[in-house]
Formats: C-alpha cells, sequence, structure tokens
C-alpha cells in the first residue's frame, strides 16, 4: 500500500474552492480543476517507499510484472490502463467527443505520417488508444449527455422565438434522426461567425428569460444553456448544446460516456474515471481547435436517454458502477465504524480514494501494517498485495474489470 501525492490542474474552468475543500486546505483564489490519481505521464502521482518520492510511472516502468500483474500487462500492455479523478468544475468544460480504439489508433497513425508536431493546437491525437470515462457526482452536477431526440431538440430551440434557429427546427422534423442531428450539428459548426454569433446573443436572452418563467417547458435546460453563455458568449457551441440531454445528477448517480457520443460537464464536483488517454475533439464552448470534418467522423449520430447509473450492491458491500468497458472498473464503500473490514480482491492494481470520513488499510495478518486515509486522500494497491478496508467514511476503488 503506498500513499499517493497528487497533482491539482490548474485548468480555467476549474472551481476555487471545491478540491480545497475535499482536501482540507486553504484555496488559492484560482481555479483548481482536477485531482489526477495515476500513472499518466501528463501528472503522474507520486509514491515514497523509502527512498523518496518517484512518480508512480516510473514505478510501473520499472516492473511492470509485480506492480500490474502478469495478466493486466498480457490484456492491456505495461502500463496502468486508467486514470482517476477529482474533477471540479466552475464553468462549463468544452462539448466534446471522444474516438473509439480503431479510430484513435488509425488517428494517431495518420497524424504521426504527417509530421504533425505533437504540441501542434490542431493536433487531433495524442496518442493511439480510446478514451471511454464515467463521472459520479459528489455534489449535485449538472451536464450535456447525448443527442436529444430531434423532435424535442425542435420543440425547444422552437419555443425560443429566435427567427434564424427555426430552419434548425426545420431540418430536425423533417429527416431520420441521423440525418437531422447530423445535418443540424454541421450547419451550427459551418455557420458564418458574425452570424452564428448573433443567434447565439438572441437565443441566449431568450433562454435566461424563459428560465425565469414559471411553468416554463425546458426551464432547467434552458437556465444550463444560459449560464453557459455567460462563459463563452456568442459560442456556438451554446447551440450545438441545445440538441444534447441536459442532466442533473445527484450525489452518487453517475454518467457512462462511450465513444462518439457528445457530452460536457457544466457545473459541480466529482470523482471521474477514464481509459489513459487524452484523446479529444471539440465542438463547441471553446476557444481551442475545432476540426469539423473529422467531429462528424467520429460522432454517433443517435439519440436517446443519458442513461443515469446507479451503484449496484453487492452481499460484501461493494457497491459497483458498472460499465461496458475493461480498462476500468469503479466501486464504493461506505464503511460504517464497527463493521467487519471489507478484503479486496488482489489480482489486479488499485486506487483507492477517501471521498468523506477516515478509513484504514490494513494487510490481513499483519497488524502493523495500517494505512490511515482522509478526506481527499489516496493510495495505490499493487497487484497480488492482499488489502482490508475498514473505518467510518466512503471509499471509491478504482482498478480494470476482471
Amino acid at each position: 500500500m503506498n500513499r499517493l501525492t497528487n497533482t491539482v490542474r490548474p485548468y480555467a474552468w476549474g472551481s476555487a474552492t471545491a478540491i480545497p475543500e475535499l482536501l482540507g486546505a486553504e484555496p488559492t483564489g484560482e481555479p483548481q480543476a482536477e485531482l489526477w490519481m495515476g500513472a499518466h505521464p501528463g501528472a503522474p502521482s507520486r509514491v515514497d517507499r523509502g527512498d523518496g518520492p518517484v512518480p508512480l510511472d516510473a514505478v510501473i516502468d520499472a516492473d511492470p510484472a509485480a506492480e500490474l500483474g502478469e495478466a493486466t500487462v498480457k490484456r492491456f500492455g505495461p502500463h496502468l490502463p486508467f486514470l482517476l479523478k477529482v474533477l471540479a468544475a466552475g464553468a462549463p468544460l468544452s462539448v466534446q467527443v471522444h474516438p473509439d480504439l480503431e479510430q484513435a489508433r488509425a488517428g494517431f497513425a495518420d497524424e504521426e505520417a504527417r509530421g504533425v508536431p505533437f504540441d501542434a493546437p490542431h493536433r487531433n491525437y495524442k496518442d493511439p488508444n480510446h478514451k471511454p470515462e464515467m463521472i459520479v457526482a459528489l455534489s449535485p452536477f449538472d451536464g450535456l449527455c447525448g443527442f436529444r431526440r430531434p423532435a424535442e431538440a425542435a420543440d425547444l430551440i422552437e419555443a425560443l422565438g429566435v427567427d434564424t434557429l427555426r430552419p434548425y427546427a426545420d431540418i430536425l422534423r423533417a429527416h431520420p434522426e441521423d440525418q437531422a442531428l447530423r445535418e443540424v450539428l454541421a450547419a451550427i459548426l459551418g455557420a458564418e461567425a458574425e452570424a452564428i454569433a448573433e443567434t447565439v446573443h438572441a437565443a441566449t436572452e431568450a433562454a435566461a428569460r424563459l428560465a425565469g418563467t414559471p411553468g416554463a417547458r425546458y426551464a432547467a435546460d434552458y437556465a444550463a444553456y444560459a449560464k453557459a453563455a455567460r462563459s463563452f458568449p456568442g459560442d456556438r457551441g451554446v447551440i450545438a448544446a441545445m440538441l444534447l440531454n441536459h442532466v442533473r445528477l445527484q450525489p452518487g448517480e453517475a454518467l457512462y460516456l462511450g465513444a462518439g457520443v457528445p457530452h460536457a460537464y457544466l457545473d459541480g464536483l466529482g470523482v471521474e474515471i477514464m481509459a489513459n488517454s487524452d484523446n479529444v475533439l471539440r465542438c463547441g464552448l471553446t476557444p481551442k481547435h475545432i476540426d469539423v470534418p473529422e467531429l462528424l467522423r467520429i460522432v454517433r449520430f443517435e439519440a436517446g436517454d443519458p442513461g443515469v447509473l446507479r451503484p449496484e450492491a453487492a452481499p460484501d458491500g461493494e457497491e459497483l458502477y458498472a460499465a461496458p468497458i475493461d480498462e476500468f472498473r469503479l466501486s464504493r464503500y461506505v464503511l460504517a465504524p464497527g463493521a467487519d473490514a471489507r478484503v479486496l480482491d488482489p489480482g489486479a492494481p488499485q486506487i483507492l480514494l477517501c471521498t468523506s470520513g477516515t478509513v484504514r488499510l490494513r494487510t490481513p495478518g499483519d497488524p502493523g501494517d495500517v494505512l490511515t486515509l482522509a478526506r481527499g486522500e489516496s493510495a495505490f494497491v499493487p497487484a497480488g498485495e492482499r488489502t482490508a478496508l475498514d473505518g467510518e467514511g466512503t471509499v471509491f476503488r478504482a482498478t480494470v474489470a476482471s
């Protein structure tokens, strides 16, 4: 068991208070967006095994089989296949989508062959991996996830009463689902900058008005779009966002975001887990590069319910957030004082994160080997190391699917 020292990423959209509050630290006055736990080379956690802090990716590189287990190395290679984060959104993240594994491999190989600089602002593929992800709310959490039904999106847009939005509503009503969603998103992204900025301004004013109208249909949705527009005035992503389902998660609820699903996080604190990748294609609410042809190739134009997840409890007290992915498996334990210790399966590498109370990690049979985690603290447990949990609090457990 190794306590992790983790890096906070200060992205501009981050909350100035949520992560400091979780860690019991004083706010710096600057945004603190993500607390990274894992071995991603961009900000690896550090462990100290007696010789001073060492990056976790270097520890794993030195002996992948010992740290990850031979089975994990055989399935995913000599790297930790997931990245765990605490995400604190104080302003909207970009509307974005991630490629599937085949698309990521092909896109990365193509950009490498063309000599696109790794740090070029127009580069889409930073690695040859996919990036499925899951967010579990620690506070009320607003997000956008997947396309609305076209008829519903048409109703929402028409109710704004903005003339320049009517053609979009007409397309949404006139064509089959996938064609309608593709045509409208392409039209939004291809519109002339000045014209779409005027449309966004008019739509934002109407959304703010309807959000404050008692009994108005979609009032909560309009409030979310108006808030996003305050962070990105005139951004065409505000209109693109209206095609997506607005979701408010309550603490403990989750969303799984697979390849090709457009999404954005708007506000709140959550635990996020993902495959160890940084491949993102953006379509709005951002000053960064938008590659429209590649985006339209990657997006899956399928409408439906966003699929809010709730944990499934097992007899041993583990609460699993089921997801159709092998690179990560996320669960939690809510521990009560005096209860029997929970013994964890040692077959794969694990990261344990305490989000409330105080918990203890023990080696069964060795009463002197104890690691205490307070709120916001985390630990790495190598494969093959038997660990038991007790105490009073909530622990998230990140590992790989068996």
